[in-house]
């Protein structure tokens, strides 16, 4: 595939023959481990396990056939990595499910190791081995979950212990699946090279590729906003919107995160994944049908038709006290906030900017896509200086979709206010679990 080329294929297409043949209509009958590799990281305490209990809590993970195993270099103890991330898993829940953290807590399991030696995984094959053969799971049926809460530039080493140490011995049922999460490579080149590293070991259909951000609540309601509801389907093109806004902001800085920050930077952690996976879902014509293959074609229509960006529509920036962080280079010039301002170049979306924004230790943390209407023709009341109509969705914290609209002002005058139709999901779905994976 070329540097200027993109590759489409159903996910189907790359099932061999073998691994057919090893995993279609056999029941799923053994325990189910879940390994985290970078346990003891910030991206395992913050977003993992909060997962994974919510999961629980939800009934999904069944501590009858669940097992978690924490795996990292740093060397502490179960109770000490139950103790590291039970504060966030209680930030999650709501009042009254102490109970539930406790019980969760003791389904986790820590090995240490280093990633590149086959000590560390044969032990924690072992490990995974007794659990499953306490759970009375034959051999190859269980099945092994790896996440990688780990830099993609470990990957394929990881990906070669865990295929010469702890893959299922058979075809019994069982399977061994792999999680990797985005940045996948720097480049497209070097996201090439990942892949065909990662494939060379794995089946296609044993690796999963993720964006986290998909899973949140309010990601996964753009789809249902704009297509069933005929409201915005008039409205939801160039001849009504003035412009796009895609914000994210944090307000705090890399915090223990900075090693691997400064080798990716705010455009490639935040922008070029989570913030163009929102822009397409605002920007797509309505797929054939729901199936993924029909959502994502439909997304890569939306890539495709992005112009160049101009250097003009771009600004960067750092913000101070971030090289104070001793694992950043004391020279480092990797951009903590950018804004960039993108053009989508077809019939509905001709001369609407799309701005996307992110940026870390800012005075306030959320994100949110923010649909900004033209002004209304002739302006009758006299209201343009209150703003213009607005369609919001607020993805974190505090999950919201809201508009704002202009209305009169109770009173005998004649005068206007803006106001707001809000759906607050925390006073509206109280008591539903409606936050969903990695949805934090």
């Amino acid at each position: 595939m070329g540097s200027g080329q993109w590759l489409m294929e159903k996910r189907s297409s790359f099932r061999s023959d073998s691994f057919s043949k090893e995993f279609e209509n056999v029941p799923e009958t053994g325990c189910l481990s879940i390994i985290v590799l970078g346990a003891s990281g910030d991206l395992a305490k913050k977003k993992t396990f909060p997962a994974l209990f919510n999961l629980y809590r939800q009934g999904f993970l069944q501590s009858n056939e669940v097992h978690i195993f924490g795996y990292a270099r740093t060397k502490i103890s179960d109770d000490e990595l139950r103790s590291r991330i039970s504060g966030y898993l209680c930030k999650d829940a709501s009042t009254g499910h102490s109970e539930d953290v406790s019980k969760f807590l003791q389904l986790i399991k820590y090995v240490s190791g280093s990633y590149d030696t086959e000590e560390g995984f044969q032990l924690l094959d072992k490990e995974i081995s007794e659990h499953e053969l306490a759970k009375n799971s034959a051999e190859g049926s269980s099945r092994r979950l790896f996440y990688f809460a780990l830099p993609p530039s470990v990957y394929p080493v990881v990906c070669k212990m865990i295929k010469k140490c702890c893959m299922n011995k058979s075809d019994l049922g069982g399977w061994t699946r792999i999680v990797v999460e985005k940045p996948f490579g720097k480049d497209l080149e070097s996201s090439e090279r990942l892949s065909a590293q990662i494939g060379e070991l794995f089946e296609e259909p044993q690796i999963y590729r993720i964006d986290h951000y998909l899973g949140k609540e309010l990601v996964q309601n753009m789809l249902v906003l704009r297509f069933a509801n005929r409201l915005f389907l008039p409205l939801w093109n160039r001849d009504n919107i003035a412009n796009v806004q895609i914000v994210f902001r944090e307000d705090f800085g890399t915090e223990g995160r900075g090693g691997y920050f400064d080798e990716y930077g705010i455009i490639r952690d935040i922008i070029q994944n989570h913030l163009l996976q929102v822009l397409c879902l605002v920007a797509m014509e309505k797929p054939v049908s729901l199936k993924p293959e029909h959502i994502r074609d439909e997304k890569v229509k939306v890539l495709q038709s992005v112009l160049p960006i101009k250097d003009e529509e771009v600004v960067l920036g750092q913000y101070q006290g971030y090289r104070d962080d001793p694992t950043v280079p004391d020279h480092s010039n990797t951009p903590t906030f950018a804004t960039v301002v993108l053009h989508i170049h077809n019939e509905r979306w001709e001369g609407v900017p799309f701005i996307l924004k992110a940026g870390k230790a800012l005075n306030s943390r959320k994100a949110e896509i923010r649909v900004q209407f033209k002004d209304v023709p002739g302006d009758i009341f006299k209201c343009k200086k209150q703003g213009r109509n607005e369609f919001v969705i607020r993805l974190q914290p505090s999950e919201a979709i809201y508009m704002k609209l202009t209305v009169k002002q109770p009173g005998l005058e004649m005068s206007t206010a803006q106001s707001e139709l809000d759906l607050s999901y925390r006073q509206r779905y109280q008591g539903l679990p409606f936050r969903r994976l990695m949805s934090a």
